[in-house]
């Protein structure tokens, strides 16, 4: 081949993939959610969590202090954070898999993210935890394998998908099964009720491609809740491995971005669908259960590195998203291309005129607003008040609670009061509760004694400016008597708006 003929080939080569970058679309989303994760990172101040890859997220964007889920439980957090309705209205009670199936209303697929994210000419995929139903309702254009307990491994399987040359943005939901409960005991341990493992390898092994931060227990911070024993230790040792192993999933995916110009290109969100799976936190709406980590990297804002206090939630995700692409209509709130669920090649034509797909209301609109101002505005805010709404974790654990909070009080009302409270089967056998249910009802967990944790007036109203760890119930308080009254209309007006169902246990329970 001659000098001229190389030249011109390598010439040609190179015009051709400055095109492919050129082409590689703008503004598209990477979603990243985790599986029973607190703000236990470094950039929240965690003292010993090593997370960098999240952390410099956060200081080149936004770190909402104030994010909170709706509901403490995987497939109904999910349902609110894919359709940004609350749980109450969009069907999804509890948990989607095995005997529990509960389903979002069919309905919803004409609201849900990935469905009018399609329709604003997204391509969309999703890789890991799915966990909720109708697929439908929330179809995914591509659904990518990976194992959800190596981030890693997961980010190097949609390397393809995210890189691909197409004229068309992508959405990206990202959803490891980390730090969720699993994966067996610690065998090492040289106590009677050994640690889960949290989705580690056994004897401190690692996963293919990690380098796994292993933590001490003597060193572990103790959140407020739990009691600290050396059953807790162990086991928050376990759960701070897990979410390192995150954050390095989330170094190869910015190191994928960047080698593919689209770091900046590209919004990512960081979130987790409730709290950490200790009991005081997932399946309860304790701060432990609703406090969420939320951090957000828009490229195309100017001013990024600060910590917002504005008050968001999880209804917000799906409105913000559709309103980042440009598909928000700020008139109805709703989207301004509504998706066809029965368009998906499955349904197609599977209704029939009987069938109950939106309880008896038309899906127009969302709960949640999208929280786009706040990311180039660090004094912005949101929401003066946000609302949680739990009714079901597993099928057998029928405990509904309605919460209203805001910078100053949070109301619970615990509906079921009267029975004792469930547990989810995994955190009822979690060695840090045994350790103290086998002591008796009045051992120390937190806060809190174990009988006063199972037993739970109907109502509870906490000084979170003051008392953000939840310690001093005032429902019962003289002096609070008009305050109290003060949130529990406010969670009456709530529930009607929203059409929550169990409004009418106001009147006859």
């Amino acid at each position: 081949m001659s000098r001229l003929l190389l030249c011109l080939l390598l010439v040609a080569v190179a015009d051709g993939l400055s095109a492919a970058v050129g082409r590689s679309a703008e503004r598209n989303i990477l979603f990243i959610i985790t599986d029973d994760e607190s703000p236990t990172l470094g950039c929240y101040g965690d003292p010993i969590a090593k997370t960098p890859a999240i952390d410099r997220i956060a200081a080149d964007g936004v770190l909402f202090r104030n994010a909170f889920a709706t509901t403490a439980s995987c497939s109904a957090s999910r349902s609110v954070v894919l359709s940004g309705l609350h749980n109450h209205r969009n069907g999804q009670y509890g948990h989607q898999h095995h005997f529990h199936k509960f389903l979002t209303f069919d309905g919803v697929g004409r609201l849900s993210l990935p469905n009018v994210m399609r329709e604003l000419g997204y391509r969309t995929g999703h890789i890991g935890k799915y966990h909720v139903g109708p697929e439908p309702v929330y179809h995914f254009d591509t659904y990518l394998r990976g194992n959800g307990r190596n981030a890693v491994e997961m980010a190097e399987s949609a390397r393809e998908f995210l890189t691909a040359t197409d004229d068309k943005p992508f959405l990206l939901y990202f959803a490891t099964a980390d730090p969720h409960r699993g994966g067996g005991t610690d065998e090492t341990s040289q106590r009677e009720l050994k640690p889960d493992l949290f989705g580690n390898r056994p004897r401190r092994g690692s996963h293919a491609g990690v380098e796994e931060v292993f933590y001490d227990p003597s060193e572990v911070p103790i959140p407020p809740f739990l009691p600290d024993t050396p059953e807790t230790r162990e086991e928050l040792a376990q759960y701070y491995q897990s979410c390192s192993r995150i954050d390095a999933g989330v170094a190869r995916l910015v190191e994928i971005l960047q080698e593919a110009d689209l770091f900046e290109k590209t919004l990512i969100v960081f979130t987790s669908d409730h709290g950490m799976a200790f009991s005081g936190g997932k399946t309860t709406v304790y701060e432990g259960g609703l406090k969420v980590p939320m951090v957000v990297r828009d490229p195309y804002q100017s001013r990024r590195g600060f910590a917002s206090e504005a008050l968001i939630s999880h209804i917000d995700i799906t409105p913000t998203l559709i309103d980042y692409a440009g598909g928000l209509d700020p008139d109805t709130n709703g989207p301004t291309v509504f998706a066809d669920p029965q368009a998906t090649p499955r349904r197609r034509g599977d209704f029939t005129p009987n069938d109950n797909r939106d309880g008896g209301k038309p899906f127009d609109s969302y709960h949640g607003k999208s929280w786009l101002p706040t990311l180039s505005d660090p004094q912005a805010k949101h929401w003066e008040t946000v609302f949680a709404s739990h009714t079901f974790h597993e099928i057998q654990m029928y405990y509904p609670m309605r919460v209203v909070r805001d910078d100053s009080y949070k109301l619970i009302w615990n509906i079921a009061h009267g029975l004792p409270y469930p547990f989810a089967s995994d955190l009822w056998a979690a060695s840090s509760w045994q350790a103290q249910y086998r002591l008796g009802h009045d051992a120390p967990y937190g806060r809190k004694t174990v009988g006063q944790y199972i037993h739970r007036p109907r109502f509870e109203l906490y000084d979170v400016r003051n008392d953000p760890e939840e310690t001093t119930n005032l429902a019962d308080s003289p002096g609070h008597a008009d305050l109290l009254r003060e949130y529990q209309e406010t969670l009456k007006r709530f529930q009607r708006q929203m059409d929550d169902p169990w409004i009418t246990k106001w009147d006859y329970e």
